[in-house]
């Protein structure tokens, strides 16, 4: 098989926890993942289309892509050249803390929503571009904190925060669910522990988790145990652990699936998390 042209450059910034990449890739790149940081970002060549809140999107040049925690996406190029993109990843906690200090709103959990996935507002995706540029290429921490400052006001206006609503008794009850799976991801948990456990037969309790998360159960388990992993790597977790304290049998298990939602290895995304640019030549389809 011809080797792969897809690439991946990523960094992390210490101090903010904030992740940049840039990337290309052609045919598929990404099975569906999610993330507990807030994604933002920018095409900058070919045609990027990916699936995101039950809905196909199609990002060309120039497009800025906004993208919540929890929000399950995918990617590819249906065009043969492929497409390369910019894209922060911001931490919740920082984000926060960030929005609090403007009195600006937040969208950095699960209850809060940008507007749109996709926007041609200019002028946020220059500021999506500057800030890239400042985290990724070490430009120092005050080009960094005032283009992040930036960012900040203007990604502000495409938030949109969901009135409080009483969940119903059907969906509390998967809330219960899906906080059984956060506190015990790294067991073999079976669909019958969780009908006996919800008091709903297995079939009713996979489509009405659906409903509620948009995903199976088991697909929600390993996106959780996904991310759950990554910030174990990057606090410099051995992998093999990881894969232990989050559920997957092992390392290669836990490779696999990692692979397959962020185009690394983990002892490659760990290794990025040193700081150090790295680029990534995944190995051919």
């Amino acid at each position: 098989m011809p080797a792969s042209h897809d690439w991946v450059e990523f960094r992390r910034d210490d101090e903010t926890g904030i992740e940049s990449v840039n990337a290309h890739f052609c045919g598929h790149a990404y099975d569906p993942h999610d993330h507990d940081e807030l994604l933002v970002g920018v095409t900058q060549q070919g045609l990027q289309r990916f699936n995101c809140h039950r809905a196909l999107h199609t990002s060309t040049p120039g497009r800025a892509i906004l993208i919540e925690p929890g929000a399950v996406h995918d990617g590819h190029a249906p065009d043969a050249e492929g497409f390369t993109y910019v894209m922060l990843y911001l931490p919740q906690r920082w984000v926060t803390e960030m929005m609090q200090r403007r009195g600006l709103g937040d969208v950095s959990n699960i209850e809060g929503a940008f507007r749109h996935t996709l926007t041609d507002d200019a002028l946020l995706a220059s500021a999506i571009q500057q800030a890239w540029f400042a985290v990724h290429q070490d430009e120092g921490r005050l080009a960094r904190d005032q283009s992040l400052d930036h960012l900040l006001t203007l990604l502000s206006r495409h938030l949109e925060t969901k009135p409080g609503q009483r969940p119903s008794a059907a969906l509390r009850q998967m809330q219960l669910l899906r906080d059984y799976l956060h506190d015990f991801m790294a067991q073999d948990i079976g669909l019958d522990e969780l009908a006996r456990l919800s008091g709903i037969d297995r079939f009713r309790l996979t489509r009405q988790f659906k409903q509620a998360f948009g995903q199976s159960p088991h697909a929600y388990l390993v996106r959780l145990r996904l991310r759950t992993a990554r910030a174990l790597l990057a606090q410099g977790v051995e992998p093999v652990r990881v894969a232990a304290q989050v559920g997957f049998a092992d390392q290669s298990h836990l490779g696999r699936w990692f692979q397959r939602a962020y185009r690394m290895t983990p002892a490659a995304y760990q290794r990025q998390c040193t700081n150090v640019l790295y680029r990534s030549l995944p190995s051919s389809r």
